[in-house]
């Protein structure tokens, strides 16, 4: 769908734009005369070009101390940073505030959530109507048998709100077809009516909505943290979080009696503590809550604006696609250690790029 919406944006502007793209402009009658002379002969003496690609690493991060408590006013020399193991040389250090910030939001429709969803969708209403600023933009993606983009980016609580509001359970009936692209391709979902595609709608909106986008980026994904039917390994949906520089948030709503009423048990939480860990963010476990969960939202809401930036050119310049370990120490007024939020690393450009 997508994809499909895409294109034919893309064609629209393309038509628009572009008579006055190939157009021949008319000279001026003012314009000075244009030489006729010829062009004087080239320099003889070569000239070596040399070429070298230098990409600063960011870190977006937040700092609490031994309570949990958000530690705003930090400088570049209370922090430490080491990229395996090796301590690097910050060219910017900054708290931030006010950049721009983009959210993705993750709705769970599985059968699983079935009497949580409400509660999900007031409160993830009432986080965007407070959070989203006029600089800010997020977009809205369900996950079930499928991967639908709800919305798109906006800035606009009322239409995240509402697209918020019209998200239905799914299960396919057991026979559906699921879609495992924000706009491509299909999975069919066969036998019992199941079906959460967590991984894969992580995979897609690290890749598909916030690979072009900058500045602090976030996935934010109510859910009870089981995946059934992806073809994402959880893995590969951390990878596509860290290469992009995506924190991803989730926070855990679970009806744990349904599960023990259908004779099942409940294995969500590893999982999403390890996403959560391994990008920088982490997981907020509310139960079936709604006071829970408001309070979830506004724990995240604090995080993503009392953050840190910090900026490097790191000392291995090789583009050889490795995986860099990032370790980032900061103390306090009394040295004692605080606690770091922060991705556990990031890949390094792939060989020829």
């Amino acid at each position: 769908m997508l994809l499909r919406i895409g294109t034919a944006a893309l064609l629209l502007g393309l038509s628009v734009f572009a008579p006055a793209a190939w157009a021949q402009l008319a000279p001026s009658p003012d314009a000075p005369p244009v030489s006729t002379a010829p062009a004087a002969p080239p320099d003889e003496t070569p000239m070596a070009t040399f070429k070298q690609t230098v990409s600063l690493v960011d870190l977006f991060f937040t700092v609490k101390d031994k309570n949990g408590n958000l530690i705003p006013h930090l400088t570049k020399n209370e922090c430490t940073f080491l990229e395996d193991k090796v301590p690097q040389t910050l060219k910017s250090f900054t708290a931030e505030t006010d950049q721009p910030l983009t959210l993705g939001i993750l709705l769970d429709t599985s059968g699983s959530q079935q009497r949580v969803l409400p509660l999900e969708q007031q409160a993830g209403s009432q986080f965007l109507e407070h959070v989203l600023r006029s600089k800010d933009e997020a977009f809205l993606v369900s996950f079930d048998v499928n991967v639908d983009l709800l919305q798109d980016f906006t800035n606009s609580p009322h239409l995240l709100a509402r697209a918020m509001d019209k998200a239905e359970i799914n299960t396919a009936g057991g026979n559906g077809t699921g879609i495992p692209g924000l706009g491509g391709g299909t999975i069919p979902t066969i036998g019992d009516p199941k079906g959460t595609l967590l991984y894969d709608a992580i995979d897609l909106a690290a890749r598909e909505k916030l690979n072009q986008e900058t500045g602090r980026k976030a996935l934010i994904i109510l859910t009870d943290g089981q995946d059934e039917g992806s073809r994402t390994k959880i893995g590969e949906a951390i990878a596509e979080a860290q290469k992009n520089n995506v924190i991803v948030y989730v926070i855990l709503i679970a009806d744990r009696e349904m599960y023990w009423d259908q004779g099942e048990g409940y294995f969500g939480y590893s999982a999403a503590k390890r996403i959560s860990d391994e990008t920088g963010g982490r997981v907020i476990d509310v139960g079936n809550n709604g006071k829970k969960l408001e309070a979830a939202f506004q724990q995240i809401q604090d995080e993503l604006r009392t953050q840190y930036l910090a900026s490097y050119i790191p000392s291995n310049l090789k583009d050889d696609g490795s995986f860099r370990h990032i370790g980032v120490e900061c103390k306090g007024d009394q040295g004692e250690n605080l606690k770091v939020q922060v991705r556990k690393g990031y890949y390094a450009p792939a060989p020829g790029r």
